[in-house]
C-alpha cells in the first residue's frame, strides 16, 4: 500500500458543519489546516441535503437581553447535559455566527426578514431562525479553499496517533490502496453522529435512516481508544417523520398530529400554526410506538386547512431541509401534502452521547478537540464550536513542537498491518453481515427497554462479536475496507452503551430499566467512560448549573 505523510498545524477530521467552520477559523489565525473526509465535503454528513433551522439568539428579534433564550437552551435536549457556561458561551456567540453565513452567501432570511419557527411550544421563546441551507456545505467548503485549506476528500481517519499528548492520525483513501500519516500538533474531531448501531426503520435497508448513514460514530470511536472522556453513551436518543421515508425535518412540518378519528394526539396545537408546527412528538418521544403498540393506530401529520401562504411556505422550508424524496415521491404519486395525511413513525435509537468537550472544544486528552455532534448539538451547535474549536486549536498548535516520526511509528505500522490483514484475507465475513449481528445485538439487549441481565447477556455476545469479526472480516476493495473500518469502530461504541447503561441504575429519555424504573434527580451527571492502562474506566461528573 502506498503511503503519504502530511504534516499540519491543525488536522479536522470530519469536513462537515464543526469541520469546515473549525478549518476556516484556524487558517484565519494562521495555522496549517489540514481537512480529512471520507465522503465529499460539498455534500457529507448530516447537514449535506441542507437544514432549515438554526438555534440562536438575536438581538434584532429577541430584543437585548438574552437570558430567557440561555435559560430555554438549558432545558432543551442539545443542554440538558451541558454546563450552564458552555451554553453561555454558545448562545452569544450564534449571533455572530448568523451574520457570518450571511456574509458568505447562505440565506439566513426569509424575504427580507429574520423567521423563528418550529421546535417550540406556544407561549414560549422562539429560538429555531430559518434559513435556506441547501446549499450551506458548497459555500462552506469555498470559504476554507480561499483560507489555504488542504482538503482531503474520500480519505478516511480510522485512528489517532498519540504520544502523551494526540499527534496526529492515520488515514486511508477510499478508492485507492493508499495509507496517510498526518503528523498534527492538534487535531480536531467533527465526525457528527452515529449511524447504524441499531436496526433501522427498514432494516432490509440499511441506508434507509434519520441521518446520514455514513455518519458512523467514528470520531467518538477513536477518541475512546485513544483514552478520551465519552459522555452519557448510554442516553440514547429517537427521532421520528414519515413512515419509511427517514428522514428527519418534523420541525418544518406546518399541521397537527392525529389519530386515525381525526383527534390531535397532543394538547399543544389542535389547528395548524406554521409557528410552532406540532411539537407534540419532540416531547413525547415514544408516542408512534406507544399508539402502535396499544392498537390505537397509525398517528398521523395532517396539513389539511391550512392556507396557499402555509402550504407554500411549508414546502420552500422542506426542500432545504433535504425532504426531496419524499417531496418526489409525492409529486410522482400525483398527492398533494395538503390533502392526504402522511403517516409517522419513530425512527430507531440513535447514539447521542459522545466526546466529552468544553466551551473551548478542548477535550480531555491534550491537543484533541472536538465539536458540534461529537456530543449531540444540531448544526447550531457544530457551528459555533467548529469556530471555536479551530480558534483554540490554531493557538495550541502555536506553542506546540511538531510530532516526531520516531515517537508513533508503531502505531502507524500497527495500523497499516490491520488494513493489510483484512484486504488480504479471500473468505471471512463482509461488513455487512458484521453490522447486521451488531444491529441485532444492540436492539435486543440495549434497545426501548433494559435490565442488568439483558445488558449483560448482549455485552458477552458484543465481545463475541468482536472477536469473531477480528479474525474474519474481510474487504474487497478500498470501499469495503472503509465499512469495514465503520463496523469495527461501531462495536467499540455499543460497548459503550453496555458499559454506560449497566451503570446508570436509573430510568432517564430513552435509557428505560426495567429493574430501576425511577429517575433518579441525583444522577443528573455526566457519565464519562474511558479506557486507561488497558481497562474501562467509569466516573460521574456534577453538571456546573
Amino acid at each position: 500500500m502506498v503511503r503519504e505523510v502530511i504534516e499540519t498545524d491543525v488536522l479536522c477530521v470530519g469536513g462537515g458543519i464543526a469541520g469546515m467552520m473549525a478549518a476556516i477559523r484556524a487558517a484565519e489565525l494562521g495555522a496549517r489546516v489540514v481537512v480529512a473526509e471520507k465522503a465529499n465535503p460539498v455534500r457529507s454528513g448530516s447537514a449535506g441535503i441542507g437544514c432549515d433551522h438554526f438555534k440562536c439568539y438575536l438581538p434584532e428579534y429577541h430584543g437585548s437581553d438574552m437570558t430567557p433564550v440561555i435559560e430555554q437552551s438549558l432545558r432543551v435536549f442539545t443542554g440538558v447535559m451541558r454546563d450552564r457556561k458552555f451554553i453561555e458561551t454558545w448562545v452569544p456567540k450564534t449571533t455572530e455566527i448568523v451574520k457570518l453565513w450571511e456574509s458568505w452567501g447562505i440565506p439566513m432570511k426569509y424575504r427580507g426578514e429574520y423567521e423563528f419557527a418550529g421546535h417550540a411550544l406556544p407561549g414560549r421563546i422562539l429560538t429555531c431562525l430559518k434559513y435556506e441551507g441547501g446549499n450551506q456545505k458548497a459555500i462552506l467548503t469555498k470559504e476554507a479553499k480561499k483560507r489555504g485549506v488542504r482538503i482531503f476528500s474520500r480519505v478516511m481517519v480510522f485512528d489517532l496517533i498519540r504520544k502523551g499528548d494526540v499527534a496526529g492520525a492515520v488515514a486511508m483513501d477510499t478508492r485507492e490502496e493508499k495509507l496517510y500519516e498526518f503528523r498534527a500538533k492538534s487535531v480536531i474531531l467533527g465526525t457528527g453522529l452515529t449511524t447504524r448501531l441499531y436496526p433501522g426503520p427498514t432494516p432490509g435497508w440499511m441506508f434507509n435512516l434519520a441521518y446520514s448513514p455514513n455518519n458512523t460514530g467514528d470520531g467518538r470511536a477513536m477518541a475512546y481508544r485513544a483514552g478520551a472522556d465519552i459522555a452519557n453513551a448510554e442516553l440514547t436518543m429517537r427521532w421520528s417523520g414519515p413512515k419509511a421515508f427517514s428522514r428527519c425535518g418534523k420541525g418544518t412540518w406546518v399541521g397537527v398530529l392525529r389519530d386515525p378519528a381525526g383527534k390531535p394526539v397532543g394538547p399543544f396545537i389542535t389547528e395548524p400554526d406554521r409557528r410552532y408546527g406540532d411539537p407534540t412528538s419532540d416531547l413525547w418521544t415514544t408516542l408512534f410506538d406507544d399508539y402502535a403498540r396499544q392498537a390505537r393506530g397509525p398517528v398521523y401529520f395532517d396539513c389539511g386547512g391550512i392556507t396557499d401562504e402555509d402550504y407554500e411556505y411549508m414546502m420552500h422550508w422542506m426542500k432545504h431541509e433535504g425532504n426531496g424524496v419524499l417531496l418526489n415521491t409525492a409529486a410522482e404519486e400525483g398527492k398533494s401534502l395538503r390533502e392526504n395525511p402522511v403517516e409517522f413513525m419513530t425512527y430507531e435509537l440513535t447514539f447521542s452521547g459522545g466526546v466529552w468537550y468544553n466551551e473551548k472544544g478542548e477535550t480531555s486528552l491534550k491537543g484533541l478537540y472536538a465539536a458540534g455532534d461529537e456530543f449531540f448539538g444540531a448544526v447550531s451547535c457544530a457551528a459555533t464550536f467548529g469556530w471555536i474549536a479551530g480558534e483554540n486549536a490554531a493557538a495550541y498548535s502555536q506553542g506546540a513542537a511538531s510530532p516526531d516520526n520516531s515517537s508513533h511509528a508503531a502505531q502507524v505500522e500497527e495500523k497499516a498491518a490491520l488494513l493489510d490483514e483484512i484486504r488480504g484475507r479471500t473468505d471471512g465475513a463482509s461488513w455487512q453481515e458484521v453490522n447486521v449481528a451488531l444491529q441485532g445485538i444492540m436492539g435486543d439487549y440495549a434497545g426501548p427497554l433494559r435490565s442488568e441481565e439483558l445488558l449483560r447477556a448482549g455485552l458477552e455476545y458484543l465481545r463475541r462479536l468482536r472477536v469473531k469479526s477480528s479474525e474474519m472480516l474481510l474487504a474487497r476493495n478500498q470501499h469495503e475496507l472503509m465499512h469495514a473500518l465503520e463496523v469495527m469502530n461501531l462495536i467499540d461504541l455499543g460497548e459503550l452503551v453496555f458499559i454506560g447503561a449497566l451503570e446508570r441504575r436509573e430510568t432517564r429519555d430513552q435509557h428505560v430499566r426495567a429493574d430501576y424504573p425511577m429517575t433518579n434527580p441525583l444522577l443528573e451527571k455526566l457519565l464519562l467512560v474511558r479506557r486507561e492502562n488497558g481497562k474501562v474506566v467509569t466516573g460521574w461528573r456534577a453538571l456546573k448549573r
